[in-house]
C-alpha cells in the first residue's frame, strides 16, 4: 500500500525553495511534512501561508542550506541565472529538482521502490501515462508524475515493489545527483528549449542525464530517428548499460510477442505505435509478462488534450489535440488522418509550421487563431491552401463544423502547432474550451432540430 512518507524524515535539514508555482507549493508541503526546515520565495507570487518551519521572505543568503529547489521554469544557467542561482553556487549548496529530493526521500525511508523515468521532446506524457497504467492494471503499486500531472514530491511513498514512473524535462534533468532510473527512455529529439540549454549539443546533453547512474542491471530504451538519439544510444552502450531501440518506421530492436498493438484504439499513428513499444520494453523489464502488458493496452484510456476524441457530430469526429504546441507534435496528428478541417494557432514556435509542409495536402481547409495566425496564413497561401483568420476558437468551430460538412470531410481537428499563453493560460485551458465550444454545439444543432420538427 501506498503510504506518507516519515514525518522526521528531514528533520535537522534546511532548504530553499525558489518558485511557488505548482512544483514549488508542492516541495514545500512534502519537505515540512518530512520534517525539514524550509525558507521559500517566489519574486511574483505570494507568499504561503504562515507555518511552523517555514520562512516566507526573500533568498539574500544560502549558507547553511542543504540545497535549493529550484522550479523547472527559472533557469540556473542559460539564457541567464536567476540571482538565487548565483547565491546558491556562491553558497557551494547543490540544486536539485524535486524528483532528485523524492529519490532521496524513499531511500531514506527505507523503501527500494524502483524508478522508470521517461523523457523526449514529444510523447514523454503519453509514455509515462501508459506505463503507469500498464503496471496498475498488473497490481503493482504505482504513482505517476513529475512533469506530468502531480509534482515528484508530492508522490506518495511506496513500498519494495512498488515503481515509481517520472516524467522528466530537459529542466529536471539538469538537476539530478544520486536519482537511478531502473530502466529510462529517450523518445525523441528534436529542437526545443534551446535558449535554456544554448544550442542542440546542450539540449541532448541534458536529456542524457535521464540514463545517469544506471548500472547494467537496467535498461535504456531509446528511439533512434533522430541521429542525435542514435549518437546517445552509441554512448550508453559504452557504459555497459543494456538499450533497446525504438523507431517510428518500425524498425525496432524490440519485437515484442504476441503483442497486438492494433487493440491500443487509444494510441494512434506511427508515433504512438512508438511510444506503445517504449512503454512496452520498459514494463518487461519491470517484471509485466505479454498478458499483463496486452491487458494494458486494450485498457488504455488516452491521455486528456493528446488526440482526444471528444465526439462525433452529423458524421464528424472533433479531435482535442490541444497538447501539440509545436509543429512536430501537429505533424504526428495530421498524419493520422487522411482529410482534415485544421484549427491551428496560438504563439508559433521557431519556424512556425514550414516543417508541416508535407502534410498541407490532407488539410481541405485551415481556420486561424490566436497571436500569430498571420504568419500561419502567408505559409498557408504559399502552398495552396485554403484558409480563414478567424482569430478565436469561438469562431473557428463553428466554422470548421460548416466547413466539414460541406467539404463532405470526416474529421475537425485541433492540433494548434503553437503554445497558448496568448489567449489561454495552458493548453489544459484551451482543450477545455475546445470541449465547452463542441458541446455547445451539439446543443445547438439539437435545438435546431426540434424547432424543424415542430415546425
Amino acid at each position: 500500500m501506498n503510504a506518507a512518507f516519515p514525518s522526521d524524515l528531514f528533520t535537522g535539514r534546511r532548504y530553499a525553495v525558489a518558485g511557488l508555482g505548482r512544483n514549488g507549493t508542492a516541495v514545500v508541503s512534502a519537505l515540512l511534512a518530512m520534517g525539514a526546515q524550509v525558507h521559500a520565495w517566489d519574486d511574483k507570487l505570494p507568499p504561503p501561508p504562515s507555518q511552523k518551519n517555514l520562512t516566507a521572505a526573500p533568498l539574500t543568503d544560502l549558507h547553511g542550506f542543504d540545497a535549493l529547489i529550484l522550479s523547472p521554469g527559472i533557469p540556473h544557467l542559460l539564457p541567464q541565472p536567476h540571482p538565487v542561482a548565483k547565491l546558491a553556487r556562491a553558497a557551494n549548496i547543490p540544486i536539485f529538482s524535486d524528483a532528485e529530493l523524492l529519490f532521496q526521500a524513499v531511500r531514506l525511508a527505507g523503501s527500494k521502490a524502483r524508478f522508470a523515468s521517461v523523457t523526449g521532446t514529444n510523447g514523454k506524457s503519453t509514455t509515462t501515462a501508459l506505463l503507469a497504467h500498464m503496471l496498475e492494471c498488473a497490481g503493482l503499486p504505482t504513482a505517476a508524475g513529475g512533469n506530468l500531472g502531480t509534482a515528484s514530491l508530492g508522490l506518495p511513498l511506496l513500498p519494495d515493489h512498488g515503481v515509481y514512473v517520472i516524467e522528466m524535462s530537459s529542466y529536471m534533468l539538469e538537476r539530478l545527483q544520486t536519482y537511478h532510473a531502473a530502466t529510462a527512455c529517450l523518445l525523441n529529439l528534436t529542437p526545443d528549449h534551446l535558449d535554456r540549454h544554448g544550442d542542440m549539443e546542450g539540449y541532448a546533453a541534458a536529456k542524457t542525464h535521464v540514463f545517469d547512474n544506471m548500472t547494467a542491471e537496467d535498461l535504456a530504451v531509446i528511439g533512434i530517428d533522430a541521429s542525435w538519439c542514435r549518437t546517445i544510444a552509441e554512448a550508453v552502450r559504452t557504459r555497459n548499460i543494456p538499450v533497446e531501440t525504438v523507431s517510428v518506421t518500425g524498425e525496432a530492436a524490440l519485437t515484442p510477442e504476441n503483442v497486438d498493438l492494433s487493440q491500443a484504439h487509444t494510441l494512434l499513428g506511427a508515433h504512438n505505435a512508438q511510444n506503445a513499444l517504449a512503454a512496452i520494453a520498459m514494463a518487461r523489464h519491470l517484471g509485466l509478462n505479454i498478458a499483463q502488458i496486452q491487458q494494458g493496452l486494450n485498457s488504455y484510456p488516452g491521455l486528456a488534450h493528446r488526440q482526444q476524441k471528444i465526439g462525433t457530430l452529423d458524421g464528424i469526429d472533433f479531435i482535442n489535440d490541444s497538447k501539440a504546441t509545436n509543429a512536430e507534435a501537429a505533424e504526428k496528428a495530421l498524419g493520422c488522418y487522411d482529410r482534415v478541417i485544421w484549427i491551428a494557432g496560438g504563439i508559433a514556435k521557431s519556424g512556425g509550421i514550414e516543417a508541416l509542409t508535407p502534410w498541407f495536402g490532407r488539410i481541405a481547409k485551415a481556420y486561424l487563431i490566436g497571436h500569430d495566425a498571420p504568419e500561419f496564413a502567408q505559409t498557408l497561401q504559399r502552398h495552396g491552401v485554403a484558409f480563414d483568420i478567424v482569430e478565436t476558437l469561438d469562431r473557428a468551430v463553428p466554422a470548421a463544423f460548416a466547413a466539414a460538412k460541406a467539404h463532405h470531410v470526416k474529421t475537425v481537428l485541433l492540433s494548434p502547432a503553437c503554445a497558448s499563453f496568448d489567449q489561454f493560460s495552458s493548453f489544459e485551458a484551451r482543450g477545455s474550451y475546445f470541449i465547452h465550444l463542441f458541446t455547445n454545439l451539439i446543443k445547438s444543432e439539437t435545438s435546431e432540430e426540434t424547432l424543424t420538427k415542430e415546425g
